[in-house]
């Protein structure tokens, strides 16, 4: 896994040159947990040989790195935790996943302060900062400083070496304890530095496509706002009769991206212009639309709005609606990052100047 530069922490009496200081921790009781290590020992060769397959033993045990976008979870959007294969140990959240478009599983952090541990890594020429578990030892992968979140941390994560507990099987799996995390995906994104954005402007597709690598974007989901019914599903919002936009859930790092820079960025992949309609996309569920999370962002919004409305760019009316955020329902998978699994899908969306 490349970086674009590593970061390397120092610990040591007296705080002796960074060439010279390793960076440790020191291995901690592992976690509450189907598939936990007892005692805190770590299994022999032969047992993990016997227990894992070859590519997660050549992962964890080998310091080896799978394939970018060819393993289980580097395109996952569930909900849940990921534990390490090996001692079950909770090591990263869902929450502080996002796209890094590497094609390995990317987070802003650790689930909690002190759940990785992390060294020097000098292999193949260069210096770069591995990630392992605490309780297992197992090698995870590399932590690089060019993410997006708060500390600007990008945990490159490989999925060999981590196992996937959905949000709706934590407590039936013995991590009970992580289950509110999920209680309000948007809450737990403010409490973390975090804002969301909800924003609809024809096709998810195509908006999503545009706005997921944008810097600053921490992760996104399509899905349906702004109906009458709830739980739809794809062919319910596509008759054109629930009231549903499709729309994208962006969230964000206010730090790096501010909301009325995102703003100017949906204002200029669209038609804003056109009454439910964007390309030959025909429906209300194609409409151009804000949907705000709050006051501040209301206000926001309609500055923007007016901005560009004056502009000159446009030489009709814009019709992009600024209401209140509804329930948001998250798309089937096939839909999340369309364009990404299939780069020569539909689109109708385009960056204007």
């Amino acid at each position: 896994m490349s970086n674009i530069s590593t970061r390397i922490v120092v610990l040591g009496v007296g705080l002796a040159a960074a060439s010279s200081v390793l960076l440790f921790f020191t291995r901690a009781a592992s976690q509450p947990g189907s598939g936990t290590m007892e005692g805190n020992k770590k299994p022999s060769a032969a047992e993990l040989k016997a227990r894992l397959d070859p590519e997660q033993y050549r992962v964890t045990q080998e310091n080896g790195t799978e394939r970018p976008f060819a393993n289980a979870y580097w395109n996952n959007h569930a909900a849940g935790i990921y534990v390490d294969v090996v001692s079950g140990e909770p090591l990263f959240s869902s929450l502080d996943k996002f796209d890094s478009g590497t094609g390995w599983p990317s987070f802003t952090k650790p689930i909690a302060s002190g759940a990785v541990g992390a060294r020097p890594d000098r292999s193949h020429g260069t210096t770069r900062v591995e990630v392992r578990s605490k309780a297992g030892d197992s090698h995870l992968g590399h932590v690089f400083d060019d993410g997006p979140g708060p500390k600007g941390e990008r945990y490159c994560i490989n999925s060999a070496a981590l196992r996937f507990i959905p949000a709706d099987r934590l407590a039936a799996e013995g991590y009970g304890q992580y289950a509110a995390l999920f209680a309000s995906e948007a809450s737990s994104a403010v409490t973390s530095g975090l804002e969301t954005a909800t924003l609809a402007g024809g096709c998810f597709w195509g908006v999503q496509d545009l706005i997921r690598t944008l810097p600053g974007v921490a992760r996104s989901i399509v899905g349906y706002t702004g109906g009458r019914s709830a739980n739809p599903t794809y062919e319910d919002v596509h008759r054109g009769d629930t009231g549903h936009a499709e729309a994208v859930q962006v969230v964000f790092d206010p730090q790096k991206l501010s909301y009325e820079d995102l703003l100017g960025f949906f204002f200029r992949l669209h038609d804003p212009t056109t009454l439910n309609r964007q390309g030959n996309d025909v429906g209300t569920q194609y409409r151009s639309a804000i949907f705000y999370h709050s006051e501040a962002q209301r206000l926001s919004a309609l500055k923007v709005k007016e901005a560009v409305g004056s502009s000159g760019k446009w030489k009709r009316p814009l019709t992009t609606e600024v209401v209140a955020a509804a329930p948001f329902y998250r798309a089937e998978d096939y839909h999340q990052d369309y364009l990404v699994k299939s780069p020569d899908g539909y689109t109708c969306h385009f960056l204007r100047d």
